[in-house]
Parts: C-alpha cells; sequence; structure tokens
C-alpha cells in the first residue's frame, strides 16, 4: 500500500513501507542525509504563518465563542459582563425556535446524490456510482455529521466538511471518512472569500504527549509547552493541557505545469522537526497528497461575507430582537411583581404590630392608638403599560420577519384561514427563505461529493461489495473498484496520447420527509391519473403536456408514460399479427371442409369483430389436424 492510501497520524507506516516495497531511491536518500524539501526552516516558516492566520482570525474566533453562548440561551452572561445591574433576566427561546425550526427544514429535505456521466462511455459508472455513493455516505453515519453541521451553520454561519482517506478503517482495508470540523481548530489566509485560494491551510488539534512519543520516538524529551493558545469554548472548562501538545496538519499548494499539487506535512507546534511530509518522498513529490489536488475541507456558508470563506448565521442578525425581548420581558415582569407585591410605607415610631401585620396566618393586629395614614400607608404602584407590551410584541415579530420564521411556517395561521391546501400554500410561501438555504447546502454538497468520488476513483483498488436498493425495492449486491472506470490513454488534441480520466456530473434531490411534501407528492400523483396522463392511449397527449411542466421526478414520470406507449404498440402488433393467423387458419379449414372462400372471408371478419365465435369439438379438431395439408397443419398447430 503507497503512501496515498494513508491518513494523517501513519505517516511513519508510509515511510517503513515504501522502504520494504523497494523504494531504493528513498531509502538512500535519507541514509546519506541529503537536503530534504520540507526542514527545520521550513517548518519554522510554518509556525509564523499560522501565528499571523491566528492572530487575524481572533475577532471571528471571539464571535463564534459568544454566538454558542447566545445558541445555549445564556446570553445574559454575555449581557452581564458588559452592564451589572440586580434585575430579572428571563431567557426566552425565540431565537432558539428560529433555529430549531430552520434545522428541521433541512432536515426535512436530506439530500439524494445522483450521479451523470459526461461520456456515453461512462454512463455505467455513473450508474453504479448513483447507487454506491449514498451507502459510502451511510457507512460514514453521514446524516449525523449533516445534522451537527447544519447546527454550525445556522448558529455560526458556516459549517466546514473534510473529506478524507482513513487507511485505518474496514480492517486495514481502508475507506473514505467525512469528518465535521471544528472552526476554531482551522485557519486560513486573511483576505481569501474561497479556501481553495488560501496559500497554506493549518489543521489543528491537541494530542497526549505520551501518544505521540509512541508513535513518533524521535519526540522524546522534545515536548514541551506550547506557546500556541488554542480558542475554545466556554462550556469546556478548566481543560489541563500540561501533558498535550498542539499538532498541526499543514496542506499548501504548489503549480506543478497547468495543475495543482496538494501537499501535506505534519509536525508539532514547536518542534522545528517534521513528522511527515509528502515532499520528503520521491514517489509523492509530483503526485502529492490527493489526486483531486484540492484542500480537503468544503465551506457550507448560510450568509457570505466579503474577504473570508467564512459567513454569519442567526445568531448575529437575531441577537438584538432577542436581547431587548427579554430586556422587555425582565422589566414587565419586575413590575408585575411590585404590583402583585403590595409594600407599606411604615411610621417608625408606629403604633402596628409589624411581626403580626406580616404574618398572614394570625388573623387579629394589635394597634396602640388608632390606625391611619400616618401610621401605615400603602405603596401605589403603576400597571404595567399596555405599549410596553405592544413594544415587546413589535420586536416578537420583528425577529421572526428578518428571520424568516413566521406562524404559518411552524404550523400556525391567522384567522380566516383554515383550508388544508391554503395553509399548505401558505406554508409554501413562507419556506422560500428555508429553500434558498437549502440550495446553498445543495451547492456545498455537490463539492464535497465530488471530492469523495474522486477519493473513491484513487483509492478503491481492491473490489468492495455493497447492498443496493433497486428500483423494485428488492435488495441487490454489486460490486466496484476504481479498475472497472473507464480511465486510460487517449488521444488527444495533438495527437499524442494522454491520460483520460471519467468526468461525473451531480444533481442533488431532495429525500422528501415531511407529511405535506408526501401529501402534496401523492396528490399530484393523483391527478395526473385523474387526468389520463397513464393511459397509453393518450400517450402523445401526456408528452406534450409533461414537457411542459415543472415538477421534481418530472423525469421518471415521462419514462413511464413512454414506456407505457412502447407496451401498447407492441400490444396492437401481436393483435394484428393473431387476427392475420386467425383468418388463415380460417381459409385452411374453409378449404378442408370445401367450403367456399368468401364465406370463409366472411365468417372470419364476424369474428374479428366481435360476433359469436364458433367452437370445434375435439373429433373435429383430430380429423382436421388428419386431412389437413402440411401448410394448414403448421398454422392450426402455432394457433394452438
Amino acid at each position: 500500500m503507497n503512501g496515498m492510501n494513508q491518513t494523517p497520524g501513519q505517516e511513519k507506516d508510509v515511510v517503513t513501507a515504501n522502504t520494504a516495497a523497494g523504494d531504493l531511491q528513498g531509502a538512500l536518500s535519507r541514509a546519506m542525509g541529503m537536503e530534504k524539501a520540507i526542514g527545520p526552516e521550513q517548518v519554522r516558516q510554518a509556525m509564523d504563518t499560522l501565528q499571523k492566520y491566528k492572530n487575524a482570525k481572533a475577532q471571528l474566533e471571539s464571535r463564534i465563542i459568544e454566538d454558542e453562548r447566545w445558541y445555549k440561551l445564556q446570553h445574559w452572561a454575555v449581557i452581564r459582563e458588559q452592564k451589572t445591574g440586580a434585575r430579572p433576566e428571563p431567557t426566552s427561546g425565540w431565537l432558539f425556535n428560529t433555529l430549531a425550526n430552520k434545522h428541521a427544514d433541512a432536515m426535512d429535505n436530506y439530500p439524494q446524490p445522483n450521479i451523470y456521466p459526461r461520456e456515453q462511455s461512462d454512463e455505467q459508472d455513473a450508474k453504479i456510482l448513483s447507487d454506491v455513493l449514498p451507502v459510502v455516505l451511510d457507512i460514514n453515519d453521514f446524516e449525523q455529521v449533516y445534522s451537527d453541521n447544519w447546527w454550525r451553520k445556522l448558529i455560526h454561519g458556516t459549517a466546514i466538511y473534510s473529506p478524507v482517506w482513513d487507511s485505518s478503517k474496514e480492517n486495514g482495508l481502508g475507506e473514505i471518512d467525512i469528518r465535521k470540523i471544528d472552526p476554531l481548530n482551522l485557519y486560513w489566509e486573511p483576505g481569501v472569500d474561497d479556501i481553495q485560494k488560501s496559500r497554506h491551510v493549518f489543521s489543528v488539534g491537541w494530542e497526549y504527549n505520551d501518544t505521540l512519543e509512541e508513535n513518533y520516538p524521535q519526540l522524546k524529551g522534545k515536548l514541551t509547552s506550547t506557546t500556541f493558545t488554542m480558542a475554545e469554548y466556554r462550556n469546556k472548562g478548566d481543560v489541563d493541557r500540561s501533558n498535550q501538545s498542539v499538532v498541526v496538519d499543514w496542506y499548501y499548494k504548489k503549480a506543478d505545469g497547468t495543475r495543482k499539487v496538494l501537499h501535506y506535512c505534519k509536525f508539532v507546534y514547536g518542534v522545528p522537526e517534521p513528522l511527515y511530509a509528502t515532499e520528503n518522498e520521491p514517489q509523492m513529490q509530483a503526485r502529492g497528497w490527493y489526486d483531486h489536488g484540492e484542500y480537503p475541507f468544503v465551506f457550507d456558508t448560510l450568509y457570505p461575507e466579503e474577504g473570508t470563506p467564512f459567513g454569519f448565521g442567526f445568531v448575529a442578525i437575531c441577537r438584538d430582537p432577542q436581547q431587548y425581548i427579554d430586556k422587555l420581558s425582565g422589566n414587565i415582569l419586575r413590575q408585575t411583581g411590585l404590583a402583585t407585591n403590595p409594600r407599606w410605607f411604615v411610621k417608625e415610631n408606629g403604633s402596628v404590630n409589624e411581626e403580626e401585620y406580616l404574618d398572614q396566618n394570625k388573623p387579629l393586629v394589635h394597634v396602640a392608638g388608632s390606625v391611619d395614614e400616618n401610621n401605615l400607608r400603602k405603596i401605589d404602584v403603576d400597571p404595567v403599560d399596555g405599549n410596553s407590551v405592544s413594544i415587546m410584541q413589535f420586536k416578537i415579530d420583528e425577529m421572526k420577519e428578518t428571520s424568516g420564521n413566521r406562524d404559518v411556517t411552524s404550523g400556525s395561521s391567522g384567522s380566516g384561514v383554515t383550508a388544508a391546501s391554503a395553509i399548505a400554500a401558505l406554508q409554501e410561501a413562507g419556506n422560500k427563505g428555508s429553500r434558498d438555504m437549502i440550495s446553498g447546502s445543495y451547492r456545498a454538497y455537490v463539492r464535497l461529493d465530488k471530492q469523495v468520488v474522486k477519493l473513491m476513483i484513487q483509492f478503491y483498488d481492491e473490489p468492495r461489495y455493497y447492498r443496493i436498493t433497486a428500483q423494485n425495492g428488492q435488495a441487490e449486491y454489486v460490486t466496484w473498484s476504481n479498475q472497472q472506470m473507464g480511465s486510460g490513454m487517449v488521444y488527444g488534441l495533438t495527437g499524442q496520447l494522454v491520460s483520460r480520466e471519467p468526468v461525473f456530473d451531480i444533481k442533488i434531490t431532495a429525500q422528501k420527509r415531511s407529511a405535506v411534501s408526501r401529501e402534496v407528492e401523492n396528490q399530484r400523483a393523483a391527478d395526473l391519473y385523474n387526468m389520463g396522463f397513464f393511459n397509453p392511449q393518450r400517450a402523445q397527449e401526456a408528452m406534450i403536456a409533461l414537457d411542459m411542466m415543472d415538477f421534481e421526478g418530472k423525469d421518471k414520470v415521462l419514462e413511464k408514460v413512454m414506456q407505457g406507449q412502447t407496451l401498447l404498440n407492441v400490444l396492437n402488433q401481436m393483435n394484428a399479427q393473431m387476427q392475420q393467423m386467425a383468418m388463415l387458419l380460417q381459409g385452411a379449414s374453409a378449404q378442408i371442409n370445401g367450403q367456399p372462400a368468401a364465406a370463409s372471408n366472411e365468417q372470419s371478419q364476424k369474428q374479428t369483430t366481435g360476433g359469436r365465435k364458433d367452437t370445434m369439438g375435439k373429433s373435429q379438431q383430430q380429423a382436421l389436424t388428419a386431412n389437413a395439408t402440411p401448410v394448414s397443419n403448421q398454422v392450426a398447430q402455432n394457433m394452438v
């Protein structure tokens, strides 16, 4: 297994395997101590670049951490840090309700990849990949990754996927691994709006020192306290990092003619010696880490910002309404509490027994002298002003409008709207914001699937077996490897042989899960049936109407209509052949019985036009077979 079939963390096995396999050039270079492309000086430069990237990302990291606290309804701690005061601090869930509804919309439209070839010779591979790719995603528990990343997309504004090759999976056979990346652990070049345009990309993480020394013995005695401080969420608390080190996965690109080569280097921050570098391996200098030449990171952005691949989410646009809703709610609760808990002015030397007055279980209160307002007077508290409640409701409505999370999208409707179809129409109109967000995720999903397919083409050297579901609902078992791909050498424009790699287009459709979506699809099918679209005799009319329509799954409906028309044509041809054979049989019978041909034709026409069909007894059939000519005998046998 070559170095490309490895994942970060197992690079030392790559060198050992290559040397044992006969990589004499690489072994000789290492034995002679020849200069490597990536050495201590290059690692130091990479550390400096990483620190610059981190400094430029400090403001974003602060916002991400603060967004997480707003999502967990801990925003009063953020407000309290800015201003103190002993006031009620209610935490309403309007912002959380917005996030939860948008997340539900996303999961109701879970993506389904469909792969199409660009060349006719790749049709079979595209069909198999369309069936195999969802299975590979299921192996990676991608639905859970998709759900977790959608929370990050809604809260922080961006979700990050990382499709990599993990050689430790499947008992050493290796498999693709799709990971969710914490935005606090990824660093890119400031000022770029596309991660693929960054000159360098760093993915960092903590690892225990004893584990590093076990995997890389050359690190013993070199791991000290790091000066690189990673931003962390507040809920992690005080974590002891004294026995851990920051491990950096460094990705960068180099030009090789017209193609970009992706290189990879792994090192421990503070130790200027690479643990592994593709440029230090002769067999990987020209090929790089992954054949697709892209950083293994896909950004799914909600609302984009100029000059950065990281966008902003609903917390950024809804925090102010949420803050004022809670502040107004706190003031209203405070005023209501004062009004429902009356207080009194008591004269310092008054004649009222305060203990008996405050004890509600005592029916008598002793008073020395007369009771009047000079001794005891109630404190008047104004009731809550209706304008205050209206302003709070206004801020709630503002949040609903800003986030697109109106009542109708959650299943409620205004007065006077009772019909199910009307409510469904309002929900469909109100969900256009969600559909736009989901379409953005589909575009990111296409980029993710393209990298996954490229990894399958690169690493699936051994046959793999998959159970898929056929169109008839039955289970089928397919075998696939990259040896079946239509790659190879072809003649280019200049007449020279060039390497050909199949190219596929990916289209994403939604796996409809909501009850409303299923009801709409079922109603559409019933309407098409009632209008006669599935009547083979009206297939031509149905195809004209379907060409003018636009709905998901139209291609399959059109295919079924065309199949019905084809079956009808075949049936009509068979009926015509049967009628001709019946006429031949009737004529042969007439000749045997000595009847005129005209009479036999007339009788045949009566039979074919729905007249009464004469039947022959068993003895008559035997006599006919015995006396028939060879031709009529053959016709009779065919009819029987």
